[in-house]
């Protein structure tokens, strides 16, 4: 079989690279082209649009990509229809996705979506292009399932992808040599920092980070670093008691004993790790107040959404300065406030699922296409 597969961002870059690789073990004559970066073209996947320069949030930052957008748009519709893919999987990016899932589903592709815009927060206009024109809806969040249900769209749900990630990382073996690697001291707790995977979030961060680090030399912080952003930025907020890894995530948490976390899918990934954090999130002034226009949600981190009650702070925009970040922190420090925060966890990890989920939807989306 023939696929082509659109994402935008590395964090639908990372979904698309799991379900690709489950595709293959079920389908061994297949074929991938589409929209990505580095982790796809590792997978072998015929890479049409290079996503490398499309990491924005906010809307003022979107607006300035949009002829680029457009004309990749164009260019891509062209392609597809001579490549002429027995499958078309659309992967979160819905600003331009569901123009592709509309266009391409008209002209008899089969569409199919994974991890649902977020219609539930915003933008409710977008669930009649979904019920429409995609064939089928895989989403990624527990209560999307009843949402959708409303507006008569039966949607599939077989957990949160990130659960294999983690899974598999927790079966191999930790490195022992972490500390030893990244030439970090074992004497001292470990606090994880998140700052984000976008060059405004970790400068509009690290500065107010850095001011809570210097008040507390008994621990060690560890800044999450990613090998895409120039390091020298990082480097800027080291200090004695600052270290940084890249592309370690995943054994910093495991490690870690309380974290500070840019609002994202880093928030489940820490709970799913059982480290206590603070979620913060700021965006462009202008971009925020245009958001708060828009956006109709009590909270932004997803162990909140997912709970949909309150579990773990969150210091939006604003509230995210000094002050209410040392409260925070103190918080997530203090026992009794950490175990009520783990057992949260303990519920969040009932609701979304077990292991296998990318195997389990690249098994539906063959057979919808096998039986086409």
């Amino acid at each position: 079989m023939k696929y082509f597969i659109i994402t935008g961002e590395k964090s639908g870059e990372i979904h698309a690279v799991n379900l690709i690789k489950e595709l293959k073990k079920i389908d061994k004559n297949s074929v991938f082209k589409g929209w990505g970066g580095s982790l796809m073209q590792s997978e072998n996947v015929e890479i049409i649009v290079d996503i490398a320069n499309l990491s924005i949030m906010g809307i003022i930052e979107v607006l300035k990509k949009i002829p680029f957008l457009l004309k990749a748009y164009r260019n891509t519709i062209q392609y597809i229809i001579k490549y002429n893919p027995d499958a078309i999987i659309l992967v979160d990016f819905p600003g331009l996705n569901l123009r592709f899932a509309k266009n391409l589903s008209k002209k008899g592709f089969n569409v199919f979506y994974y991890v649902s815009p977020t219609v539930w927060a915003w933008n409710k206009s977008r669930i009649e292009i979904i019920k429409k024109y995609v064939k089928k809806l895989f989403v990624i969040l527990p209560f999307e399932k009843e949402f959708y249900k409303q507006f008569g769209i039966e949607v599939e749900y077989e957990g949160h992808p990130i659960i294999d990630q983690i899974e598999n990382f927790k079966e191999s073996n930790k490195s022992i040599d972490f500390f030893k690697n990244n030439n970090i001291p074992t004497s001292k707790e470990i606090i994880a920092i998140l700052p984000g995977s976008r060059l405004h979030e970790i400068k509009s961060a690290l500065p107010i980070i850095k001011k809570l680090t210097a008040k507390y030399k008994q621990y060690t912080f560890v800044i999450a670093g990613i090998t895409n952003i120039d390091k020298n930025i990082y480097y800027k907020y080291t200090s004695d008691n600052v270290y940084i890894v890249f592309n370690k995530t995943y054994e910093l948490l495991s490690y870690a004993k309380a974290a500070i976390v840019n609002s994202g899918t880093a928030t489940l990934e820490t709970a799913l790790f059982n480290v206590p954090q603070v979620v913060f999130y700021k965006l462009n002034p202008v971009s925020y107040f245009i958001g708060r226009l828009l956006v109709k949600v009590k909270y932004i981190s997803l162990v909140n959404l997912i709970l949909n009650r309150k579990c773990v702070a969150e210091l939006i925009q604003f509230k995210f300065n000094l002050k209410n970040l040392e409260k925070e922190f103190k918080q997530i420090l203090n026992e009794n406030i950490r175990n009520n925060i783990i057992l949260g966890y303990k519920e969040l990890k009932d609701k979304i699922g077990e292991k296998g989920v990318s195997e389990r939807i690249a098994l539906k989306i063959f057979k919808e296409i096998e039986y086409k």
